[in-house]
Formats: C-alpha cells, sequence, structure tokens
C-alpha cells in the first residue's frame, strides 16, 4: 500500500539516538552509528520522531510500504517491557524497544534518555487555584494547572498513562495568552495539548484521532482564537472524533483578540 512514513538521511543523521528515544514504536535502532527504520510496519507515519531530530534528518515520504501493525507493536513493547531494564551507562538508543508507559517521569528519580524537553511527565495537582506562596517578593501566585509533559500536539506520545480517563483539552498557543484566567478555567483537571494550525506544518487529526482511538478519552474541549486559520484547529479536532469511530462529547470555545469569550 502507499502510506506516509518517515524517511531518514543518513548523511546528517549524528547517530545521537534521539529518534529511537522518541519512536514509542520501536520503529527507528541505530545501526553502525546511524539511524535506521528497522521495521516500517512499525511506523505508524504520527512523526513524533521528526520534531525530536535535531540535525533534521528525519522526514516524510510517500511511498509503498506495509501498513501499520498495531498489534505486533503492541507485542513488541510488552517483549522490550519484560526483557530490557537499562543500568546505569546504557543508553536507549541501543535498546530498539524504544519509549513506553514505563518512562513517564513522574518526578520520583526516574532516569530518562534522550532529548529532555520531549522526556514525558505527569504532576500531581491540589486543584488550588487561589494562590500558593512561593516565598516570592512578588506575593502570592496561583497554581499551575498543567498536568503532563510535553503538551505540543507534536511532541506527545500517542500513548501515556495521563490519558487514561482524560478529559483532553487541545488549545491554540494564543489562547493562553490571550485569555487571563486560562488555567484556572480551562486547564483544570484536564490534560492539556496545544498547537498552531498556521504555523505547525501537519495535520493534527491523524495524531489527534489516534490518542483518540487509542486511549480512554472521555471528552474534548477545542478552545481556538477568532481569527480564520486557528479553525484548522477546530476542524481536526473534529476529523479526529470521526476517525477515531467514537463518540465523545465535545466543545468549542473560541477566544477574541482582546480576550474575551465570545458566544457561538
Amino acid at each position: 500500500m502507499i502510506r506516509k512514513i518517515i524517511k531518514i538521511d543518513e548523511e546528517l543523521c549524528n547517530g545521537c539516538g534521539i529518534c529511537v528515544n522518541a519512536c514509542h514504536e520501536g520503529a527507528i535502532g541505530i545501526i553502525d552509528g546511524k539511524a535506521k527504520l528497522l521495521r516500517e510496519d512499525y511506523c505508524d507515519g504520527l512523526g513524533n520522531c521528526l520534531p525530536a531530530c535535531p540535525t533534521g534528518a528525519i522526514s516524510f515520504e510517500m511511498r509503498e510500504a506495509l501498513p501499520f501493525n498495531e498489534e505486533e507493536v503492541l507485542k513488541n513493547q510488552k517483549r522490550s517491557a519484560e526483557q530490557t531494564d537499562p543500568g546505569e551507562g546504557t543508553s536507549r538508543a541501543d535498546i530498539r524497544g524504544a519509549v513506553h508507559t514505563e518512562d513517564i517521569d513522574s518526578g520520583k528519580g526516574h532516569m530518562h534518555f534522550g532529548c529532555p524537553g520531549s522526556r514525558a511527565r505527569i504532576f500531581e495537582r491540589s486543584g488550588n487555584t487561589s494562590g500558593s506562596n512561593h516565598g516570592s517578593s512578588i506575593g502570592t501566585a496561583p497554581e499551575s494547572q498543567l498536568r503532563q509533559w510535553p503538551v505540543q500536539i507534536k511532541l506527545v506520545p500517542v500513548r501515556a498513562p495521563y490519558f487514561d480517563g482524560a478529559k483532553l483539552l487541545v488549545a491554540a498557543d494564543c489562547t493562553a495568552y490571550a485569555y487571563a484566567n486560562f488555567h484556572s478555567e480551562f486547564m483544570k483537571s484536564k490534560i492539556t495539548l496545544i498547537g498552531c494550525p498556521k504555523l505547525d506544518d501537519e495535520d493534527y487529526a491523524d495524531k489527534l484521532s489516534e490518542i483518540i482511538r487509542l486511549n480512554d478519552i472521555k471528552s474534548v474541549t477545542v478552545i481556538r482564537m477568532e481569527v480564520p486559520c486557528c479553525g484548522g484547529l477546530e476542524r481536526a479536532v473534529q476529523q479526529a472524533i470521526v476517525r477515531s469511530g467514537k463518540m465523545l462529547p465535545w466543545q468549542v470555545v473560541i477566544v477574541s483578540t482582546d480576550g474575551q469569550i465570545l458566544d457561538i
């Protein structure tokens, strides 16, 4: 079948292994100091490895390839979790199982290999939005309601423990700057994903549909700006829900450029 799949430019590849860590399906490995696509049927074509690559060696191409084999990927992930226990000095680039749910950092000293910016983390929140004293001279500040990392749609894995039973907030980048009470009114008790359809050259619908399909998502809230280009985010979520085959409650909130919630 003709489908979207990753392509690795070996001349640009420096063998850092970060893409191995970013590929949650275990499709990539390091051979002779270069990243290789080991199993094309393990590549889902969503591109978690693309933003992780520091040299820009990874891109997409449309070509004849084996279809993505989710069942075999899950078996491989289970085998990797059972057989590998990285010790001190062991690089995840040398372990072809890549990142699984066991690699989620809950802040308890978990060892992580790869790009710190894409390291998955879960944050426990008290739910207090009235303010918390951090001993700062500027006084009391509300507690952040961010419950996980990363937050960029391009960087989040399609499967993670924080998606289990989650209420999903899909927000345009600018909304948190435009609307002053964003954390307490929209982010509280939700898993937040952000993106900009105008700046990101990719179709969010593909990845969002996989997130919804593979996880127990309870609801989706879209918050976008009033500008026309921001409508792409709303359309991507709508398409993602349809593609996932699930019936989910979802709503859209529109913020004006001067920071007001608009009636729709």
